[in-house]
């Protein structure tokens, strides 16, 4: 359940679990030499017989103040390292394209809350454990010189209040946890319907209703809250009863005992010091049942196998596809001339065959194809044909069951995609998908993510390609876009995602439905702009869309997942099929 922490970690850790028992050992030591102090001089003894004591007590208050500090310093410098790394690890699961377990606002919640549990896991629970132990055994030990059937009482009063509460304590929030969690759940569905869904819910007069619910999730949440909070507070009233009795017991015994009155005091106070570290380890159990169940969450994120695994994936010495795309600022002509192989790549698919998990029958069923360098290709179809699949496999973010995808060269080397890291598939395919994300960031940035390395003049080629560049001018290159795209219009996104396909400019351009959810003189527009946008530049377009596409060099009609009609706009107008029943259709529409 301890995270993984490297060694400069664990030492980290160590320091700062010595620095805190320290700290609570030398405050059980100030109270025992302090309570020594008080009850001796009351004897009215030589000055020279309190003078260690004197110096002890000041010594113990200055050393716990400094123990204090370097636990906290060395704890949460190791806790924010470990709450890093374990966000860096995340980050790091999450690149794969697979299927998550969660999707929206829980994920959301995994990246920012969840990852905090691992500083409470170390700060909150096993310092405090480590330090409540050490004073512990360090009190009963001295309880056994002074008096042994006190240390008796001492050891089960602490036992109960170190262990039993908080074992207690970790229980019922598990349960508390398990009704709150579903509660929790749906208030904050109902909060982003609020948010999300305001115009809609006024629209229809469903606003009240809606508030309603809300506010009743939002009750049964609080009545559940404040059941948890009087339980954690009866714990903690529970342990302050069981040191009281604890300390009067041990205070009585030692009186019959005839201790001593100098003996009884330290005896005393030094019982009742004892249980200050124990007492928040109740609260500490209570935290720990949530720990628990934040860094199973993340497990569940970092067990996530990707879509295509990549350990066995090794990257032959001459591969051919680059290991990265040409920045166009370079003047280095050899960085050209690479680029210019690069661009030669020439891609087979045969017989290619995609099946999805509990699916019946294959997404794709004996696709083949071929691009050449400068072909440009469109794969249409109606919806469930296994267009987005074709894209997927080609990018390797799908495996598939049988067939094979070879990427070859201008000088003929050629490579099964299997054999070739899906990374370095990726860097050679890539372009726009149904649905680009917008960054929270200027215009400008969400450019560079195609080229960080890009001057002004090509993010300025790269927007003029995408015809955005009127666009650009009006808004201005530093104006912030909003996550998700709020701030553009599903033509200016799509513009904006071409512009960045171009500026990172693969050997092999893959478009997914990029006219998607458009109105038609948009879409038309932007396909239009597409196509001359990538003009000699080898292209796969996915689409549903047929006007203009007598531009592209081959139509591939897909329907169940087959081929069943290949050629060019003009021979498959001409021939009965699929292809020229949604062609009439598409023009009938334009004509009503």
């Amino acid at each position: 359940m301890i995270p993984d922490l490297d060694r400069g970690m664990w030492r980290r850790l160590g320091v700062a679990a010595l620095a805190g028992a320290a700290a609570d050992l030398a405050g059980l030591a100030l109270i025992a030499s302090a309570a020594w102090l008080i009850t001796r001089a009351a004897q009215q003894p030589e000055l020279a017989a309190l003078s260690v004591a004197i110096v002890a007590v000041r010594a113990f208050a200055t050393s716990r103040g400094l123990f204090r500090y370097g636990e906290r310093l060395a704890g949460h410098d190791v806790a924010l390292r470990a709450q890093a790394a374990t966000r860096e690890r995340l980050y790091e699961a999450l690149i794969p394209i697979g299927p998550l377990p969660r999707r929206g606002a829980d994920l959301l919640s995994r990246m920012v809350d969840d990852t905090e549990a691992v500083q409470d896991l170390l700060v909150r629970c096993l310092l405090p454990a480590v330090a409540a132990a050490a004073t512990a055994a360090i009190a009963v030990v001295m309880a056994v010189f002074l008096l042994p059937m006190a240390a008796a009482l001492l050891t089960v009063g602490l036992a109960v209040v170190g262990i039993a509460l908080p074992l207690a304590a970790a229980t019922s929030a598990r349960r508390w946890s398990a009704r709150i969690a579903p509660v929790r759940a749906e208030l904050a569905a109902r909060a982003a319907d609020l948010a999300h869904g305001a115009v809609d819910l006024a629209a229809y007069g469903a606003r009240d209703r809606a508030v309603e619910a809300a506010m009743a999730a939002d009750a049964r949440l609080s009545t559940l809250e404040r059941g948890r909070a009087r339980l954690n507070a009866a714990a903690l009233g529970l342990g302050i009863v069981i040191q009281g009795l604890t300390v009067a017991a041990v205070t009585l015994i030692a009186g019959r005992a005839g201790l001593g009155s100098v003996a009884t005091a330290v005896l005393a106070l030094t019982s009742l010091v004892a249980f200050e570290p124990a007492l928040p380890l109740a609260a500490a159990g209570e935290r720990l049942a949530s720990v628990r169940a934040a860094l199973r969450r993340l497990a569940e994120i970092r067990a996530t196998p990707p879509a295509i695994p990549t350990s066995d994936a090794q990257e032959p010495p001459e591969a051919p596809l680059p290991p990265k795309p040409h920045d166009p600022k370079t003047h280095d002509p050899k960085a050209k001339e690479h680029h210019l192989k690069a661009r030669d790549l020439k891609v087979e698919v045969r017989d290619l065959v995609v099946r999805y998990a509990g699916s019946p029958s294959p997404a794709l069923d004996g696709v083949s194809l071929t691009l050449t360098p400068g072909k440009r290709v469109a794969i249409v179809g109606p919806s469930g044909a296994g267009k987005s699949t074709l894209l997927a496999a080609l990018m390797r973010t799908v495996d598939y069951e049988s067939g094979n995808i070879t990427i070859s060269d201008e000088t003929g080397v050629s490579v099964e995609a299997r054999e070739i890291a899906p990374e370095s598939v990726r860097r050679a395919m890539t372009g726009l998908t149904q649905d680009p994300y917008v960054f929270q960031a200027s215009f400008r940035d969400n450019l560079r993510l195609a080229g960080p390395d890009a001057s002004e003049d090509d993010l300025a080629e790269a927007v003029r390609r995408a015809r955005l560049d009127a666009w650009a001018e009006r808004t201005g290159w530093d104006t912030q876009l909003g996550e998700d795209g709020t701030t553009v219009s599903g033509g200016q996104l799509q513009r904006l995602a071409l512009a960045r396909a171009l500026l990172y400019d693969p050997p092999i351009l893959l478009l997914d439905e990029p006219a998607e959810a458009l109105d038609e003189p948009t879409a038309d527009a932007l396909l239009a702009d597409l196509l001359d946008a990538t003009r000699d530049h080898t292209t796969l377009l996915v689409t549903h869309r047929l006007r203009g596409l007598e531009r592209v060099d081959e139509i591939v009609v897909l329907e169940a997942g087959r081929v069943i009609q290949r050629g060019t706009h003009t021979d498959l107008v001409e021939h009965p099929g699929y292809y020229r029943d949604l062609w009439e259709a598409e023009a009938l529409h334009r004509q009503t």
